[in-house]
């Protein structure tokens, strides 16, 4: 009996709490500026897309828009499961590679390349995919751009490799193209993309206006049997440079019609070496070209098997000497790098617990934290 006076007079309350939410609601006029903000065009250069697959969840991911500078949140774009993403080259357009399944973690699956405004962060169209895109953390060169933004290149693992090329002009699939033994795609000029193959090599593919490929061609580039390269390299112009596991870096110029692979050098020196000095992280290095400055997260004690560990430590080398110019330090151990392209450049760092450290590269200062604007960060991109 009291059970049921406790439950009536319950019912009551929430009844007229939701009378009176009801008329509260009525008198408040509709915000109009929700979901409606627009972007500046162009695009500031320090504007950021941060890549979140939200481990956690890992069947849906987004891409967060922040301001580094301001430290401000400018929007969010919902992607599929773990979706690389890419830039366009005139950026206008942020491209993300969308998996879906029917039944959320189950059923049909369905890929899609979907092409966002920048400026609304909604999207502008989307063209069906073959189901074969790589399920993975995402980096660059999974999804890549060629340098006239005609093409999309989506990298896929089935587990056999290829790259699915999408006509931007047309809005449709133009070909796949086998790359057997060979992983990701390196955009090199306007009709072009390269993979790094498990042999050492590096192989490029050339194609046609069409998008369909017109040669192939395979140039050697490292011992994997004495080193361990880093697929994950990155690009200035028509050089990319990468890093093995214990710190040689190896640029490659592809400004040719093959690629050609250019002098070594060492992070480290054999003291640093013997102190326990090497690279590590996810995305480990960065560029900012206008300092012409190399950024490489590091680790004082590497061990082999945890080189993809993240590191508060970041040195800075100038590409021209190949010296060692400086030392970053995070407050928070960083697993992803990226530096912007402008004059004035940043470089931003996602933390491990889903932040982002943000320094000024002129003065060398760190600025702040963007705590937890994120989940799982696993690459960072800028226009």
């Amino acid at each position: 009996m009291r059970i049921s006076r406790i439950l009536a007079h319950t019912t009551l309350a929430l009844g007229a709490s939701l009378v009176g939410l009801s008329q509260a609601s009525a008198e408040l006029p509709a915000d109009t500026g929700i979901g409606q903000t627009t972007l500046p065009f162009p695009p500031d250069p320090h504007r950021a897309y941060i890549v979140d697959v939200e481990f956690e969840n890992f069947v849906t991911g987004r891409v967060v828009v922040v301001d580094p500078e301001k430290k401000r949140m400018l929007g969010m774009v919902s992607t599929g499961f773990a979706a690389p993403s890419t830039l366009s080259r005139d950026n206008h357009t942020l491209y993300t590679a969308d998996l879906f399944y029917s039944r959320g973690t189950r059923g049909t699956r369905t890929d899609v390349l979907t092409a966002w405004d920048t400026s609304t962060l909604s999207p502008s169209w989307e063209v069906l995919i073959p189901t074969k895109r790589s399920e993975s953390l995402s980096q660059r060169y999974a999804l890549g751009t060629s340098s006239d933004d005609r093409f999309v290149y989506v990298y896929n693992f089935t587990p056999s490799t290829s790259v699915t090329v999408v006509d931007t002009q047309s809005k449709t699939v133009a070909g796949e193209i086998a790359i057997p033994g060979c992983v990701l795609n390196y955009p090199v000029g306007k009709r072009g993309f390269a993979s790094l193959c498990g042999d050492g090599s590096l192989q490029l593919v050339t194609l046609d206006d069409s998008g369909k490929e017109v040669s192939r061609g395979k140039t050697p580039f490292f011992d994997p049997n004495a080193e361990k390269l880093v697929e994950r390299g990155i690009a200035v112009g028509d050089t990319y440079y990468f890093v093995t596991t214990t710190g040689t870096v190896r640029p490659v110029d592809f400004s040719g019609s093959e690629p050609k692979a250019l002098p070594s050098w060492s992070l480290v020196s054999e003291e640093e070496k013997k102190a326990g000095w090497a690279p590590g992280g996810w995305q480990l290095i960065t560029v900012a070209p206008k300092l012409n400055r190399l950024y490489v997260l590091m680790h004082d004690a590497h061990e082999p098997m945890k080189w993809e560990d993240p590191s508060p430590l970041v040195w800075a080398f100038d590409l021209k000497t190949q010296k060692k110019v400086g030392t970053l330090q995070a407050p928070k151990p960083i697993w992803s790098l990226h530096a912007t392209s402008d004059s004035k450049p940043l470089l931003l760092g996602t933390n491990i617990e889903g932040g982002l450290e943000v320094f000024d590269l002129t003065s060398g200062k760190h600025t702040g934290t963007m705590d937890k604007i994120t989940k799982t960060p696993t690459q960072v991109l800028s226009h």
